[in-house]
């Protein structure tokens, strides 16, 4: 019996844990702070960067960053909440 406790604790244990690893990133890649810095001139990534800057930051994310981006930027409430830097990345994702 207690064999039987112990792996369904184990297993327990490694569910609860890696669905905790996938949820401490937050919630969206534009909320990511190292994904997002190098188009704000300030901490609090208000003020966006010039156009070449925001392009070069662009050219510089990979493929997949990119892709999750504009997934983000097409849904209506994520591109609300951020508005210019989904303008920006819309017109850099053609």
């Amino acid at each position: 019996m207690n064999s039987k406790m112990l792996v369904l604790g184990a297993s327990l244990a490694l569910m609860t844990g890696s669905a905790f690893a996938g949820s401490s990133t937050g919630t969206s890649a534009l909320d990511d702070p190292a994904k997002m810095s190098p188009f704000f001139t300030d901490a609090g990534m208000k003020t966006m960067k010039s156009e070449a800057d925001a392009k070069a930051a662009w050219t510089a994310m990979s493929a997949d960053d990119r892709a999750a981006i504009m997934k983000e930027c097409a849904d209506e409430a994520v591109a609300k909440s951020h508005a210019d830097f989904c303008k920006m990345a819309m017109q850099m994702g053609k």
